[in-house]
């Protein structure tokens, strides 16, 4: 296994992954808020969490991945107040929604999504345990976290925190950034119709503490590596490692990973500015999953995504040039003179730069040079059936994360016709005792997540979960 290197937000360095149990990745990404249908900028995100799932199993290593689903905080509240519904009633189409947009960007699935409102013992717990370690205090029904007891805040973000005054809190989910001032881990209720019972007092916990009593329910006291946009550094992410090893006074996280921000045609995105996009408002617009999936993936996590309609018509044609590429040497049958010519197998560079901080470009660069190399060859007559097999394996295994091979459909009829239609050209090759195009074929359908069952009754085929 080689060395996997990220940027790590809280040294501003990139450094070697050396995760707890060798081999194995835990890792934790913030999830959506499920007031609405989530926007491009958010899957960004996702992509990202996507690429970094996938480098890290292209690189041998075994991951256990959680994404939480915040449905309690103050939009999800006001937003079914405003609907006269309700709260799990309102966010669960949104909840619905999600994961259809995760499966038509083909984002593979985390095996955790928690929601907030079904850990609601867990956070009380972590309250309980801040309050015995004497880092909280009470008004009312509602329980803050001092933070000026806390050592080392700020230390993420690198805020100077001398300017903190006792005494003042926050009791909104979110606040101005270097808005230095306490947290609220509980709201007593008042005039919300949401709230459980507590030792507190009835109430409803606040957006911050959700997500540190949630990825250590599932990941452990100490995760290898957490996710977020840039936006989320302070206060959420500070807040977070305030409030975690304020309870087990171990480090809470050792790899912090953070993304820059999506831009439209080179401005913040909004509703006010009429650029603000859902990823369903692409579909509608005629755009495939596919072509969105690149573009959001093409640029580097650590750098600002300027999102236009050009770049997505560039996305498309780059992915259809994979996909003529993937036909051409499907097509292609060598001339039994045909010898071959020395090539630069693109596998390992691919590979390699994604194993430097997820390097997209370089790796992109190395795989779109070993396709002009091919190209020229088939061009010249003079690529062999050796090779002709390896490329096939070298561009399957490149596909293994960027997924955009497989052809798009408004919806998944197109997909599964495609994943259908490959189910029996492998039956027709295992007929014929063609094993070198079946086992092509499982490879290709395993790259697109999909498992086969071979059975005296037949071969069948399921999405991998």
């Amino acid at each position: 296994m080689q060395e996997f290197y990220l940027y790590n937000t809280l040294s501003r360095s990139k450094e070697p992954l050396d995760p707890l149990e060798p081999g194995h990745v835990r890792f934790y990404g913030c999830g959506p808020t499920v007031y609405d249908y989530a926007h491009i900028g958010n899957y960004r995100a996702y992509v990202v969490m996507d690429l970094l799932r996938r480098c890290l199993g292209l690189n041998g290593f075994k991951v256990t991945q959680v994404v939480n689903l915040t449905d309690v905080d103050d939009k999800t509240i006001n937003g079914a107040a405003n609907a006269g519904k309700p709260l799990a009633e309102y966010t669960e189409p949104y909840i619905e929604a999600f994961f259809e947009d995760l499966d038509a960007l083909r984002i593979e699935r985390a095996e955790h999504y928690p929601r907030a409102t079904g850990h609601i013992r867990e956070i009380i717990e972590l309250i309980g345990r801040l309050e015995r370690n004497g880092l909280t205090y009470r008004s009312g029904d509602s329980v803050y976290f001092r933070i000026a007891d806390f050592k080392g805040y700020g230390r993420l973000s690198r805020l100077d925190t001398s300017g903190i005054k006792a005494g003042a809190r926050v009791d909104v989910d979110s606040y101005d950034k270097e808005d230095l001032r306490d947290f609220v881990l509980w709201k007593g209720r008042k005039d919300e119709n949401v709230g459980w019972e507590s030792p507190f007092g009835c109430g409803r916990p606040g957006w911050h503490v959700e997500c540190s009593a949630m990825s250590m329910k599932y990941l452990g006291e100490t995760l290898d590596i957490h996710c977020g946009g840039v936006d989320l550094i302070f206060p959420h992410h500070e807040n977070e490692i305030a409030q975690s090893e304020g309870a087990t006074g171990k480090p809470f996280v050792r790899c912090w990973l953070h993304w820059e921000h999506l831009m439209v045609e080179g401005r913040k995105m909004s509703k006010s500015l009429g650029n603000y996009y859902t990823f369903r408002d692409l579909l509608e617009k005629g755009h495939k999953p596919t072509a969105i999936r690149y573009i959001l993936l093409s640029t580097h996590y650590r750098s600002q995504l300027n999102f236009t309609f050009d770049a997505l018509a560039a996305a498309a044609s780059a992915v259809e040039r994979l996909r003529d590429f993937k036909r051409r040497l499907e097509n292609y049958r060598p001339a039994a003179a045909a010898q071959g010519e020395p090539l630069t197998w693109c596998a390992d560079r691919f590979r390699q730069a994604l194993a430097d901080d997820l390097s997209i470009s370089t790796a992109l660069a190395s795989l779109f040079d070993f396709v002009r190399e091919v190209n020229s060859l088939i061009d010249a007559g003079s690529l062999s059936e050796s090779s002709r097999s390896r490329a096939l394996e070298e561009l399957a295994l490149c596909d293994r994360v960027l997924d955009v091979l497989a052809p798009d459909g408004r919806d998944e009829i197109d997909r599964v016709e495609y994943v259908e239609k490959l189910v029996e050209e492998r039956k027709r090759a295992r007929k014929a005792r063609d094993f070198a195009r079946a086992d092509e074929i499982r490879d290709e359908l395993a790259a697109m997540g999909i498992a086969l069952e071979d059975s005296p009754e037949g071969t069948h085929w399921k999405k991998k979960t």
